[in-house]
């Protein structure tokens, strides 16, 4: 049986937040990792299609988290840009 397997890295300002907002969703066929600035996930699989349908999930899931990590960093930026604001 062949094997396929493939690995995505793409490059966050917030990779560790973005790896585990993705870690829930993975398959037993998916590994996520934070590295630095990357997120890294590698997808295995016997049959082409489903590795394709596993691919198209992660990206819509990545987009989602990445969306979800991005506003959480921009409120913490707006807190405290607020309470530097009270403090002066």
């Amino acid at each position: 049986m062949m094997q396929i397997s493939g690995t995505i890295t793409t490059r966050h300002t917030n990779a560790g937040c973005v790896a585990a907002a993705l870690a829930p969703d993975n398959l037993r066929s998916m590994s996520t990792t934070a590295e630095g600035d990357r997120v890294i996930t590698t997808i295995t699989g016997t049959q082409l299609r489903s590795v394709i349908a596993s691919v198209d999930d992660y990206l819509m899931n990545l987009a989602v988290a990445q969306d979800a990590c991005s506003l959480s960093q921009q409120q913490e930026t707006n807190q405290v840009i607020l309470w530097q604001r009270r403090n002066r």
